[in-house]
């Protein structure tokens, strides 16, 4: 039976630390436009900063689907899931915004992720948390976890600062319903 928790306690802020794997889910305003769901990684990419606070690092991808939405209406959800040990499920429900290299919070936020990468970090995604809930995970498989993946930070490596602000204001300026992603870094 899920229960609902009136912040991310210690026991609950382990199981997430643990968790090498989660997932976002976001969706645009109204009744039409598609849905979003997101499977993030790579250690040291998400944190609890609080009690009723977390974020992530949200590295450049061909979508842009995540920072259209909540620009959209701050809607997320995070979901990490156990595939060892004990079947567990945990949602943070709560209010999102994309913060970018410039805006105030930058820095401080950056803070919050010292054994990550840094290089083609777009926004944190920064998360006040409105509910906490765990439930079971009866259903989800066991799974093997054998390591992080270095094929993104591999690629953008190749890529200058200025690629970077390139790929962004090519590939992530809409959502793919049309909804406004990244604003342009260059005139054009």
């Amino acid at each position: 039976m899920g229960k609902l928790y009136d912040a991310i306690d210690g026991r609950l802020r382990e199981f997430i630390d643990r968790q090498p794997v989660f997932f976002v889910g976001t969706a645009p305003g109204g009744d039409g436009g598609h849905l979003n769901i997101s499977p993030k990684g790579m250690s040291g990419t998400f944190a609890v900063v609080d009690p009723l606070r977390v974020a992530y690092l949200d590295y450049y991808g061909s979508g842009v689907e995540t920072i259209a939405h909540l620009r959209d209406n701050g809607r997320i959800v995070i979901m990490f899931c156990s595939f060892t040990g004990p079947p567990t499920i945990v949602r943070l429900h709560g209010r999102g915004r994309a913060v970018v290299d410039g805006d105030r919070d930058w820095e401080s936020l950056l803070a919050h992720f010292p054994k990550a990468g840094k290089h083609a970090v777009r926004s944190v995604i920064d998360v006040t948390v409105q509910r906490v809930s765990d439930s079971c995970g009866y259903a989800v498989p066991f799974m093997d976890y054998v390591g992080d993946r270095d094929l993104l930070t591999r690629s953008h490596e190749r890529r200058t600062a200025d690629d970077l602000v390139d790929y962004g204001d090519t590939k992530n300026r809409a959502s793919i319903d049309g909804l406004p992603g990244l604003a342009a870094r260059r005139s054009s």
